[in-house]
């Protein structure tokens, strides 16, 4: 299959989420764990959705593992403000075990984007405690989902240790 034929294919992923009270800071509007949490929650729903649940995690002894998160605000989200949670793949390595996933937080009364996290995320076997690449069935998963509009091919990288 060719590159612009998977490209018609990959498709969005979006949840819906509410503000929540204990979501709330000093400044009544959403907090930054709050953001890190529904782009979790996202993931989690994503791979869940396509058999990758806890347990299946569990029995293939192995799990993300989180490098890096970049949270950048936009606008506002108050108490009980609904809003949407859209999933990207912005980057990836050629065999998948490494990747950054943009979630994307709308507002859903007007369509506001209110924030975007980036987050660095590896694949890790839990016995041996080192990054590896992820099975075919989970790397065709991710290479189903829409990509950014900026979406880049990483550079193959050692190991970590």
């Amino acid at each position: 299959m060719s590159e612009a034929e998977k490209a018609e294919q990959r498709i969005p992923f979006s949840i819906r989420l509410f503000a929540r009270w204990p979501d709330m800071d000093f400044n009544q509007h959403m907090r930054n764990a709050a953001y890190l949490g529904g782009s979790e929650d996202c993931r989690m729903r994503f791979l869940a959705d396509r058999g990758f649940t806890m347990e299946e995690f569990r029995k293939r002894k192995m799990g993300p593992v989180v490098l890096e998160d970049r949270l950048t605000y936009r606008k506002e989200l108050g108490l009980l403000e609904g809003f949407r949670v859209d999933l990207a793949l912005a980057a990836t390595t050629r065999d998948g075990r490494r990747m950054k996933v943009r979630n994307t937080f709308v507002r859903e009364s007007d369509g506001a984007v209110c924030a975007v996290v980036e987050s660095v995320v590896i694949w890790f076997d839990l016995t041996t405690r080192k990054q590896i690449q992820p099975a075919d069935q989970l790397k065709a998963a991710w290479d189903s989902l829409e990509r950014t509009a900026d979406f880049a091919w990483y550079e193959e990288k050692p190991d970590l240790k």
